[in-house]
């Protein structure tokens, strides 16, 4: 695909912005699936753009039309199943009210994502070694979302008022039941863990 079907880098070598076209957008998007699977079976190192180009079902020369290296892609990847993780996230809670409920909602439909995308337990845990900036900034992110959620629940009088460890405390939850109810077990009753979480939430441990 020729280069004029990109926007223009910016100045300084930035990587290139987002694709102008459909078709574009299509063809990267082919390379970031196929990568998630290949940096997912394989990791980082292992994996090899050639592989992914053939997985993808691209021709090489793409690769380089919208990225400019294997790292560049993978911290493109990281940043993208983040998006993807608060895509799916947020459908799920979006006419929910300020309550605690809504953090049950957002625990079960992150363990079907979970469920349903396992490569992204060793994308995210390699990431910390291969592209740290784009790891912390995808639990900074996420972290930030919840820290929010928690604000709304106190200024709606639902919650006491909640920060930032109670907001890292509940993502530290969500990623390790996600792991062991999304990823090593493939037939969890989501709606019942998500339950007994909200229970320890509202109860605590007493």
């Amino acid at each position: 695909m020729a280069k004029r079907d990109i926007a223009a880098t910016p100045a300084g070598g930035a990587a290139p912005r987002e694709p102008r076209t459909a078709r574009g957008r299509a063809t990267r998007r082919k390379i970031l699936d196929a990568a998630a699977q290949e940096f997912g079976e394989k990791g980082f190192h292992e994996s090899s753009i050639v592989s992914i180009t053939s997985r993808a079902g691209v021709a090489l020369g793409s690769f380089y039309t919208y990225f400019g290296s294997k790292d560049e892609l993978f911290r493109a990847l990281v940043s993208d199943m983040s998006g993807s993780v608060r895509d799916a996230v947020a459908p799920a809670i979006r006419d929910c009210p300020p309550e605690l409920g809504r953090e049950a909602k957002a625990l079960r439909a992150f363990l079907s994502f979970s469920s349903e995308h396992k490569e992204i337990y060793r994308i995210i845990d390699e990431a910390e070694f291969v592209a740290p900036q784009a790891w912390r900034d995808h639990y900074l992110t996420t972290v930030t979302r919840i820290e929010a959620r928690l604000g709304e629940m106190y200024e709606a009088g639902n919650a006491r008022e909640l920060g930032e460890v109670e907001a890292w405390a509940i993502m530290g939850m969500n990623v390790f039941l996600g792991l062991r109810y999304g990823v090593m077990e493939n037939n969890a009753d989501l709606d019942h863990v998500a339950d007994r979480a909200l229970a320890l939430l509202r109860d605590g441990l007493h």
